[in-house]
């Protein structure tokens, strides 16, 4: 066996091992965000776990994006929130059951209120395998952004983010008032199932793993950083636009 795979037979091991001693200490409802939380760092921590190659192998390539290079991003029918002229935009990928990406929303928020016109921000579709309920409320989303209510459905799903039952979505979807045929009719679709399989495999080709990710103006930015993270890169593009 290669060292490269004994590494990632212990990488696995660690990560179940993680699992079960998280699931042993979260007995209630009211901490399961705090596990999935902490399954989700264990599991970003053994993925950046260096494995050992092979002797005369060539270096390994760091995972994920690399934040100096600008990637070109192509957006694609992504629901945008902004201008079309905007100087910036920013395209995340995000996870409708990750407690990260919902933490991350207010600091969203700021940046639209401190850049206004200058920025504008896309959406991509990452459901998570480690998230079981995730991908119903991708496709929830990607059917009211057919009836041009997406962000309407976004903002609901993360005001209540632990409750993303069936009936739940459809509740929203009534709310906002989508056509309930066509939303039922989209959710079970081909094609919503299309739109968000091709956002996971852009942002596998990316190298992106985990939730959220972010790109401005094609530059790297993961996890739900704080709001000056944000600026620092925002300002340099704004820069270098003139």
């Amino acid at each position: 066996m290669s060292d490269s795979s004994n590494g990632r037979a212990i990488v696995i091991a660690a990560v179940l091992v993680s699992l079960s001693i998280i699931g042993g200490s979260f007995f209630v409802a009211d901490s399961l965000e705090r596990a999935t939380a902490q399954i989700e760092r264990a599991t970003d921590a053994l993925e950046n776990l260096p494995v050992a190659a092979a002797p005369g192998a060539p270096p390994r390539r760091p995972s994920g994006p690399d934040p100096a290079r600008e990637y070109k991003i192509e957006l694609g029918s992504a629901p945008v929130r902004g201008k079309s002229n905007a100087k910036v935009t920013i395209v995340e990928w995000s996870d409708f059951q990750c407690p990260f990406c919902n933490r991350v929303g207010p600091t969203l928020e700021q940046i639209e209120k401190e850049y206004g016109d200058s920025v504008r921000i896309a959406f991509k579709h990452l459901p998570l395998d480690i998230h079981p309920e995730a991908r119903g409320a991708h496709a929830a989303a990607e059917a009211a952004h057919r009836q041009g209510k997406f962000w309407a459905m976004h903002d609901r799903i993360f005001a209540n983010q632990r409750d993303l039952r069936v009936e739940t979505l459809e509740g929203y979807a009534k709310e906002i008032g989508l056509d309930l045929d066509r939303y039922r009719k989209d959710v079970a679709s081909a094609d919503v199932r299309k739109a968000i399989e091709a956002d996971l495999e852009q942002a596998q080709k990316l190298g992106v793993t985990g939730t959220p990710a972010f790109f401005i103006n094609g530059r790297n930015l993961s996890g739900a950083q704080p709001f000056p993270n944000f600026k620092r890169v925002i300002d340099e593009a704004l820069e270098a636009k003139g």
